[in-house]
């Protein structure tokens, strides 16, 4: 169905892709992972023919293969309507209608129009075709699923949010029934229950599809093979199996080449200490006699000395030989000498969020975090999550309650979309205006967040969303925050970053309290629940609990 075969890609002496092959076959799901910068929105963009390759080929199979791309944002032209977006043939068609009233006028003159006749033939012909594939209610199906269904389909597209925007862009692609779909990214801004419907639409779709998504679950649930680009070789792997299976196999390839890399530096050590032992034993005996037939001997030994050595240089030049394992991209953060903190760390008693006492978002909320623990906040989107993270920080009122932090407790805010940045200061400015630390001690200090060089100097405005996460991260860190309060902080890290996220998360001595849509992260990382329920905000152990609790038969509110 695709074939892409040795695909380079250069833009002017930069090096992008090099040499890429892959195959998707008929009904296979493919995810094509990679860190950020790695070339998976450009190789997407190269195979949907909107940017050209520098070497290599992209073949479909039938050529005129009906494609569904999906990019990373949709741009629609000022003024149109969810049904322009959703129903491009909408508009043909009315076209198309008032071209056959006008054929049709021109027919009713005496004599009949030949011209006319064969015109009118070829628009009617037109029309049916187009209206065979014109499908109304697949596509209001499509966006309940996606969780657009309260969107009326004469809303001007322009007031839409970003979320709204791509799972609109989304469901236009669903909906046009390609063969092979091309998603980039398509997991962001979807919420549990979204996720979990394109999931089950995936399942039983009868074309092949070629997923960049930074969502392990979702990549588990989907994907039967995984491409996986180096960014380092510029190349791509291919693994068989879902992202566990491919976690698996790289691990198994990295600890065999670790031991292997180990039997190495230890037969290099025994080499050289032969050597050296022989050689000293040579030395020893023609220093310790003047007998002709001794130093004859101790000259044979060095001689010995001299081929070991030889042995040596060639073990070390040998092509075979294995280098040491390289570490995958990775995000290293150290939390470290955090203040302690009360037992119990936030306490809402009788919390109403919202922007009206008329219509709160989340009320009745009674609700304890206590020192050490990891609550995932889950919901649908538009529940009011962020609105209750924002309440917690002192953002926004709360209309009826209190917010009750304990003793000590000091809130670090990630805002999901980094709007506490100033997009004119650098890395080094940001940390260096919440730490008392020095220029030095504070670029060593963002090293670990992976800003090396002048990379500390560039403008946050100019920094990618991945960037902009981990420098809000590094601020946390420098400010000394024992309670993390985040809003979807891995939604638009990599693969990679997300599992360096973890880590640091696992590791951290702090409270944490994230909403977060990444089912993978959720179940590695939360201690505990708290989920928008009827209204409110309940606790539950896990999602399991909360899963058992909504049942899988409500679709407005089934997260797990």
């Amino acid at each position: 169905m695709l074939t892409v075969n040795q695909i380079t890609k250069r833009y002017g002496d930069q090096l992008i892709l090099k040499d890429v092959s892959f195959i998707v076959n008929p009904g296979e799901r493919v995810g094509l992972i990679g860190p950020n910068g790695c070339g998976k929105t450009t190789l997407l963009r190269i195979i949907a023919g909107e940017e050209q390759l520098s070497a290599g080929s992209v073949q479909f199979t039938p050529p005129d293969l009906h494609i569904g791309y999906l990019p990373q944002g949709m741009e629609p032209s000022p003024g149109m309507t969810v049904r322009d977006v959703l129903y491009p043939q909408a508009r043909q068609l009315d076209a198309l209608e008032a071209e056959l009233v006008r054929l049709g006028e021109r027919l009713a003159d005496e004599p009949p129009d030949r011209a006319a006749m064969d015109a009118y033939n070829a628009v009617l012909a037109q029309i049916e075709r187009i209206a065979a594939a014109y499908q109304p209610a697949g596509g209001e199906v499509i966006l309940a699923g996606l969780g657009l269904g309260a969107v009326g389909l004469e809303t001007p597209v322009d007031i839409l949010s970003g979320g709204q925007k791509t799972r609109l862009g989304l469901a236009r692609v669903l909906l046009a029934d390609p063969r092979l779909l091309l998603l980039d990214e398509p997991t962001n801004h979807l919420d549990i229950t979204a996720l979990e419907w394109l999931e089950g639409w995936l399942a039983g779709f009868q074309g092949a599809a070629l997923i960049v998504s930074h969502d392990r679950a979702f990549l588990d649930h989907t994907v039967n093979r995984i491409v996986a680009l180096d960014p380092v070789e510029m190349t791509a792997q291919v693994y068989t199996g879902n992202y566990s299976a491919y976690i698996d196999a790289v691990t198994r390839a990295h600890e065999k080449q670790r031991s292997r890399y180990r039997d190495q530096i230890a037969e290099i050590a025994r080499l050289k200490h032969d050597v050296q032992q022989t050689m000293a034993r040579a030395v020893r005996k023609e220093k310790a006699t003047k007998d002709s037939t001794q130093r004859r001997y101790a000259k044979k030994v060095a001689r010995r000395a001299k081929a070991k050595e030889k042995r040596l240089e060639r073990y070390l030049q040998d092509d075979a030989r294995v280098e040491k394992p390289k570490l995958s991209w990775q995000l290293k953060l150290d939390f470290a000498d955090l203040p302690s903190s009360s037992r119990e760390v936030l306490r809402l008693e009788g919390l109403a969020v919202g922007y009206s006492a008329a219509a709160p978002l989340l009320q009745d909320i009674n609700l304890t975090i206590r020192a050490g623990e990891r609550i995932a906040l889950l919901g649908p989107n538009g529940c009011g999550k962020t609105t209750l993270l924002r309440t917690i920080i002192g953002e926004i009122p709360a209309l009826v309650g209190h917010v009750r932090p304990g003793a000590s407790v000091r809130m670090g805010y990630l805002a999901q979309e980094q709007e506490v940045l100033d997009p004119s200061a650098n890395a080094l400015s940001t940390v260096l205006d919440v730490a008392a630390m020095s220029e030095t001690d504070a670029r060593s200090f963002l090293h670990y967040f992976l800003f090396a060089g002048d990379d500390v100097f560039i403008p946050v405005g100019e920094l990618s969303y991945g960037e902009r996460a981990r420098l809000m991260l590094a601020r946390m860190v420098a400010q000394g925050c024992n309670l993390l309060i985040l809003d979807e902080p891995i939604n638009h890290l990599d693969v990679p970053s997300r599992e360096r996220f973890e880590q640091a998360m696992t590791a951290y001595d702090g409270t944490v309290l994230a909403v977060v849509h990444d089912r993978y992260f959720v179940d590695r990382f939360a201690t505990a629940i708290w989920a928008a329920v009827g209204g409110s905000v309940r606790r539950f152990v896990d999602r399991a609990e909360y899963q058992k609790v909504q049942g899988y038969g409500d679709s407005e509110h089934h997260l797990a």
